[in-house]
């Protein structure tokens, strides 16, 4: 069986068989050999006065990736060192409809070394106002 396998940085590889549909915006497979792991407390669309900010999913969307990859930095990370994240959306017909635009923001943010990822429909967050979250660990050489 062939693999493509790409490793960046080295202490993840990304596995994405060909006898699995294409991945679009996320990794089938990430193997993990660092040594230290990060866990990332979910983030929603919160700004530094705890209030949720933005109205649309977008708008959400790229303010709790930021704060996701701001908590991963503090840490000593990048976003290439993330080996899985999990969305939490309380519409995901409406998070499919945004697909190309997260999509965007995603790849501007936190480039193409794409976690294994997984979106989870969910009636209600935290903060009620809050439309996304994500989650996630990484793994740092």
């Amino acid at each position: 069986m062939t693999t493509e396998r790409t490793t960046t940085p080295p202490a993840l590889s990304r596995i994405n068989p060909p006898t699995l549909s294409p991945p679009a915006g996320f990794s089938h497979a990430v193997v993990a050999s660092g040594s230290r792991v990060v866990f990332l407390a979910g983030q929603t669309a919160l700004d530094t006065d705890g209030k949720v900010a933005g109205d649309s999913l977008p708008e959400q969307f790229e303010r709790a990736l930021t704060n996701l990859l701001g908590a991963l930095r503090a840490a000593g990370g990048t976003p290439a060192d993330l080996a899985r994240v999990t969305v939490y959306a309380t519409d995901v017909a409406d998070y499919r409809a945004h697909a190309p635009e997260l999509g965007r923001i995603w790849r501007r943010l936190a480039g193409r070394d794409y976690p294994a990822m997984a979106v989870i429909g969910a009636i209600r967050l935290w903060d009620e106002e809050a439309l996304v979250e994500l989650d996630g660990f990484a793994v740092l050489p």
